[in-house]
């Protein structure tokens, strides 16, 4: 399958549900008609009706001195100029008694989705949305525990992630340039509230548009080729830093991280593999990470990968 495919059925209005890996190279769509016969569920939803459960996972992190040498490694790599934030992500081994369909079943998100017996996320961030002549972007960068005082304040005035969230913001915006014209920044942080089981989550956001014209239906390959990997969730300058990634974080990625979404035949809504649970033969493994900048801190960098392991 390649992207191609999908200009075509952009060009017949054919509606339809694809996934693409991190790497944007291993790309899956199905007819929407022809979902039900496949092994996947999926939901978009910004209007979900919020399910009360009370699972944990049981984790095992890796140890702080192996993330800290992947973090000592990517800061000489910004000190050297390759990259000024890099994502940077590690795979959590996770218990449960739980089904991936089960897992599926309890999540809370906007963009839920179980692929087969192998993985699922529940994602709250947005990829991009096509809609009318216009396209979104959503970036999502900053986290913090709700529960410590004055937690908004702390995190829109935290030096460090509103230099981290410019420079996502900076790279979407000039991702979007290359698919659109008359891009800006629609809204510029805001914060929206996550329950993450254990605690409730403060995720900083902002909103990218651009303007792609009535026609953008037979481009729709196209323009999903150009923008992947998503920004948010590699870094800044892209090609560089990807290669970094591909050199420090010891395991691949596969679909954690890429993109999964859906094609009505009137508009296009996505979200990024974000929130992940992978089904291996040594049981579930759950992928995580954040981006590191210069000011970054290691112990609180692993502690937000661990907060971000979690059952919404």
């Amino acid at each position: 399958m390649n992207f191609e495919d999908l200009n075509a059925l952009g060009a017949a209005r054919e509606p339809f549900f694809f996934l693409c890996d991190f790497k944007a190279q291993n790309l899956e769509y199905t007819l929407l008609k022809d979902l039900k016969e496949s092994d996947i569920e999926f939901c978009i939803d910004e209007n979900y009706l919020q399910k009360v459960h009370e699972h944990r996972f049981k984790k095992t992190p890796n140890p702080f001195a192996e993330y800290k040498k992947k973090f000592d490694f990517v800061i000489e790599k910004i000190k050297s100029g390759e990259t000024y934030l890099l994502n940077l992500t590690q795979p959590t081994k996770i218990e449960t008694p739980l089904t991936l369909k089960e897992i599926y079943a309890l999540a809370n998100a906007h963009y839920k989705l179980r692929y087969k017996d192998k993985f699922v996320c529940f994602s709250p961030e947005k990829f991009i949305q096509l809609s009318g002549e216009r396209i979104h972007t959503y970036p999502m960068k900053g986290t913090i525990d709700a529960s410590l005082p004055h937690a908004k304040e702390q995190i829109l005035n935290n030096k460090k992630e509103m230099a981290e969230h410019v420079m996502v913001v900076d790279l979407l915006r000039n991702d979007l340039s290359i698919v659109a014209e008359d891009v800006k920044v629609e809204v510029f942080r805001y914060v929206q509230t996550i329950d993450s089981g254990e605690k409730k989550l403060l995720q900083v956001s902002s909103h990218i548009s651009g303007y792609v014209g009535a026609n953008w239906h037979v481009e729709i390959g196209n323009i999903l080729k150009a923008l992947l990997p998503a920004g948010s969730i590699s870094g800044a300058p892209k090609k560089s830093t990807l290669e970094i990634i591909e050199e420090v974080e010891g395991y691949e990625r596969g679909y954690f991280s890429g993109v999964f979404g859906l094609y009505d035949g009137e508009k296009l809504d996505s979200g990024v593999m974000i929130r992940f649970i992978e089904k291996t033969e040594d049981g579930f493994i759950y992928k995580s990470g954040g981006g590191i900048t210069l000011d970054s801190d290691a112990i609180l960098e692993y502690n937000e990968l661990q907060d971000k392991i979690y059952l919404p």
